[in-house]
């Protein structure tokens, strides 16, 4: 047994791993006997969350026991589906995909990456080789529906989407937090397990928590003062901010100075938005938003941030960008207790050819969204499939992703995945997506994997490395996902690979990497033999070698014999709990890869778009703005059938203000019929003073209530699907992302109790 295994007497074991269900990464103590978690609790020994859990841990026994979780490939045929082996599912694969391929190119098959993709070893590592395997500009993923504007805006400013600024909550003094709730979602774009304990010793330490919210949420409530801002105005907001900063000489810029390109344009931009201007498109009281710009210049050590809130609106890269120029202009950017630039372990070398922005170099064939860091924005999809014409989607593959429910005006879509030719799933479950396909394989219980966070690291608050082995073997017969992504690769592939297609795929992407590796001047092993390097890793096969191969070659590693007390692989193993590799250090100098060389501060695509900014108009007031909402014992939607985590009240619930239920004519215990421009659904109220008067919300991932999917337990809680209410045609104009915030709706009292026929997902026939 293996020092990483943990503590076995009999059939009972032990074992340690992080949790793979959020970003927080908590560490999880899991007791097992033979094939049965028996309980699970914090480790108390992980140096990074330290035996904090929240509900989305112990829910992982469940999901390793769901018996609806599919364990065996299937094909459908009509409304039918049977199981088949794995050759005979991708045969059938191969024979369907590459005929289109063949007659209407590359280009005809999609592929989507849901949001669980990026909490799987195998399929951060292997889903490249596939997607270059495949070729295809449509690729799409739940990035679009979220997270793109931060990533665009890093690119824009800092030269790469791999280097996000992250808060230094332990080291601040002040935190100014907007349409961010991590007390709920643990934590986005920022890696912190036990935010609830983070935020308390920020306060008792003297420091101080704002929150800028439409909705007094859970972390608000932990808040030191809590501000409600009407949905889609953050960037008014956060130019008031600047504004204030330059028109009070509050800038202050420090050791940043002279790698700053394009302070004096921002203060030009910022003069238009004086607080007094902009307070009442907001919501926020003119002498609020200057005490908080003198709070933020004031405080020894800032942070402002912001997440999904301020992304899923109309100027999302706006905001994204703006809460960045904040940080740079309070002298908060690369500082201990301001946000900082993760070091992972995992880290490559940069190059040192000059690197241009990954930005529309071509765009979706309909509405001629511009390409974004390699993809497209997801509310293109539906038309895409279903407008016919050269260029058009023939084919779709989905990987660990349910956008039939997370898309805005998801009934488009649903209908759409209806008319392709040919759909492949990769996932756990027949689900809402999944139903459409004609091919589905399954993949192994989180538990039935190996894990390590190569993504989370890099947007990490600390600096941490843990691996954690699989608990269960496979069971005889099952496919790990990296395996089921290289037989993809292989049979989208022009010709097929004799023999074991699944190790030659496999030792041509390890050698893509290392042949990268050696010749990058700035890489530990520069110049090294390919063959050398191969050999030394021999000992190893899939996700544990390409993770091996980057921990050797990272900031930490022993570079394959240069510094043998370096970090490896086997140095992991020999560490169940993980290791702590220290706090975040200042590396500006070192990330940026701008052209410049310096931070773009003024980056032009975005000071042209302060123009669209002037001239939006506010809110009708004849209708109330519909903002989204998470729940901590929720996931998007692939967590709804876990009966721990939907037990109890119902919370797919519409949250009303008592002003707006009396104007509609609400009562407790009433259903609203809500209606957008797209689409309608019923729903039951929850009447309450913690949101902000004219603005409504609803949880998203629900909606379990369409024929063909199992998820018996998802079904007898189906909830509402929010996105039959967001329209896929607005959206964000730079990043092309949803805008599942701010959504004017009309909502009147519901006269009788039977249920339209969209009312919570249903399909329109």
């Amino acid at each position: 047994m293996g020092k990483n295994e943990g503590k076995t007497t009999s059939s009972f074991k032990i074992s340690y791993r992080t949790c793979p269900l959020c970003e927080a990464t908590c560490g999880l103590e899991i007791h097992t006997q033979d094939r049965e978690v028996v309980h699970i609790k914090g480790d108390k020994n992980d140096p990074f969350s330290r035996g904090y859990l929240c509900p989305k841990g112990f829910s992982v026994k469940e999901l390793h026991a769901d018996p609806d979780r599919i364990r065996k490939p299937m094909i459908r045929q009509g409304e039918n589906w049977r199981e088949v082996s794995w050759e005979e599912a991708f045969k059938e694969i191969r024979k369907r995909l590459r005929p289109i391929i063949e007659e209407y190119g590359k280009d005809a098959v999609a592929v989507y990456l849901g949001n669980p993709t990026v909490h799987n070893l195998g399929g951060m590592l292997y889903g490249p080789t596939f997607l270059r395997a495949l070729g295809s500009k449509n690729i799409f993923s739940a990035s679009t529906l979220d997270q793109i504007p931060k990533q665009l805006s890093a690119e824009f400013m800092f030269g790469s989407d791999a280097n996000l600024p992250i808060p230094d909550i332990d080291h601040t003094d002040y935190l100014l937090m907007i349409g961010a709730n991590p007390l709920t979602s643990n934590g986005s774009l920022m890696t912190a397990p036990n935010m609830r304990g983070r935020i308390k010793a920020l306060q008792e330490r003297g420091g101080k928590l704002i929150v800028i919210d439409p909705v007094r949420t859970v972390t608000a409530k932990q808040a030191n003062e809590h501000h409600f801002i009407r949905p889609g105005t953050d960037a008014f907001f956060l130019l008031g901010i600047i504004h204030t900063l330059f028109d009070e000489n509050l800038t202050k810029t420090g050791e940043l100075a002279d790698l700053i390109h394009g302070l004096e344009e921002i203060e030009k931009l910022s003069k238009d938005f004086s607080p007094e201007d902009i307070s009442a498109e907001c919501g926020i009281p003119a002498l609020k938003i200057r005490r908080l710009a003198h709070e933020l210049a004031k405080a020894p050590k800032a942070i402002v941030y912001g997440r999904m809130g301020t992304c899923t609106q109309l100027f999302g890269t706006m905001n994204s960008w703006l809460i960045d120029v904040i940080n740079i202009l309070t002298g908060n950017l690369d500082r201990k207790g301001g946000v900082m630039f993760p070091n992972p372990a995992t880290r490559r070398a940069l190059s040192k050819k000059a690197r241009h922005v990954r930005y529309k170099r071509y765009e979706s064939r309909i509405r001629k969204s511009p390409e974004v860091l390699g993809e497209l924005p997801v509310s293109c999809l539906a038309e895409e499939i279903e407008e016919p014409g050269p260029g058009q989607i023939k084919a779709f593959i989905s990987v660990a992703g349910n956008p039939a429910l997370s898309v805005p005006n998801s009934s488009k879509l649903q209908d759409a995945l209806d008319q392709v030719e040919f759909m492949v799933s990769v996932d756990s479950y027949l689900n809402e997506t999944t139903r459409h396909a004609h091919v589905l394989l399954p993949v192994p219980s989180p538990l039935e994997r190996s894990h390590y966070d190569i993504a989370f690291y890099n947007l990490s608050i600390r600096n941490i490395a843990h691996y954690s082995p699989r608990v269960f073997e496979l069971p005889q017969g099952q496919m790990d996902e990296w395996e089921i992504l290289l037989h993809l690769a292989n049979a989208v592939s022009p010709e097929t690979i004799a023999g074991d297609a699944g190790k030659v795929w496999n030792d041509l992407t390890i050698k893509e990497l290392i042949r990268h590796e050696v010749k990058n001047p700035n890489s530990p092993i520069y110049e090294r033999d390919l063959t050398e390097i191969m050999g030394l890793l021999k000992d190893r096969v899939g996700p544990e070698r390409l993770l091996d191969f980057y921990l050797r070659v990272g900031p930490y590693g022993e570079h394959f014999g240069k510094n043998p007390a370096g970090l490896s692989l086997s140095v992991l193993e020999a560490a169940p709990h993980g290791i702590d590799l220290g706090p975040l250090q200042p590396r500006i100098k070192e990330i940026l890869q701008t052209p410049s060389g310096k931070i773009e501060l003024a980056p032009s695509i975005l000071v042209e778009d302060v123009s669209r900014l002037k001239f939006s108009k506010s809110n009708n007031s004849e209708e109330l703005l519909l903002v989204g909402r998470r729940d901590l014992r929720s996931n998007n939607s692939w967590l709804h059938n876990l009966p721990v985590l939907v037990k109890g009240e119902d919370r797919c619930l519409l949250f009303i203000h008592p002003n707006d239920a009396n104007g509609c004519g609400l009562s407790k215990g009433d259903k609203a019929l809500v209606q957008s421009r797209i689409g309608q659904i019923e729903v039951p109220i929850h009447i309450t003073d913690d949101i902000m008067p004219g603005v409504v919300s609803l949880p998203h991932g629900w909606g379990h209530s369409l024929s063909g999917i199992r998820l018996q337990v998802a079904s007898k809680h189906p909830g509402i699907n929010m996105n039959i209410l967001t329209d896929e045609q607005v959206v964000d104009k730079i990043s092309g992302n949803a805008v599942l915030n701010g959504v004017p709706v009309k909502i009147e009292k519901v006269q009788n109790l039977q249920t339209v026929s969209s009312a919570s997902g249903s399909e329109p026939k």
